[in-house]
């Protein structure tokens, strides 16, 4: 893409972003999984068991570590994220609950000079979908012969601009 600036869409959740740059002969894309673990809840037993956990003999952590291991964990997710939007112009977030918030908060916080974000709500995504909502909220066709399969989901009326 010569003299153009280079766009990018990102689909994240917390556990797993896939990263869509665009280019002259198709889009670039990137599979980043975060590794992070859904809390569990600190009551009532653990996955397979029948026994309660006893939290006062100290089995499970109290909630405020659990919570700081889980942000902080999802911080390095984030920064794993940051890199591959370090030349775009432009960034189009998608994703479902918090993790767009996050990760905008996150790049516009350690990032001076930022790129121009977008976020919209989407709920899952197959590869196809999210390659086809980032080239249509672009205004970028795929290239000749090499169309998108999948349906285009329907935009979200929220687009939120940094």
């Amino acid at each position: 893409m010569k003299n153009k600036a280079i766009l990018a869409g990102l689909w994240v959740d917390h556990q797993e972003a896939f990263l869509v740059t665009l280019t002259e002969s198709g889009e670039q894309i990137q599979h980043i999984e975060s590794g992070v673990q859904k809390q569990e809840r600190r009551l009532g037993r653990p996955p397979g068991e029948t026994t309660p956990v006893s939290i006062a003999s100290g089995e499970v952590p109290p909630d405020d570590v659990r919570e700081r291991e889980y942000q902080d964990h999802l911080a390095r997710y984030y920064d794993k994220i940051l890199p591959h939007l370090q030349s775009a112009a432009e960034v189009l977030i998608l994703g479902p609950g918090e993790a767009k918030m996050e990760l905008k908060k996150r790049l516009t916080h350690i990032r001076a000079g930022a790129p121009r974000l977008a976020l919209q709500a989407a709920d899952k995504m197959t590869l196809p979908q999210i390659v086809a909502q980032v080239r249509h909220y672009f205004h970028q066709e795929a290239p000749r012969g090499r169309g998108v399969q999948g349906a285009i989901p329907k935009p979200s009326t929220q687009v939120h601009y940094a």
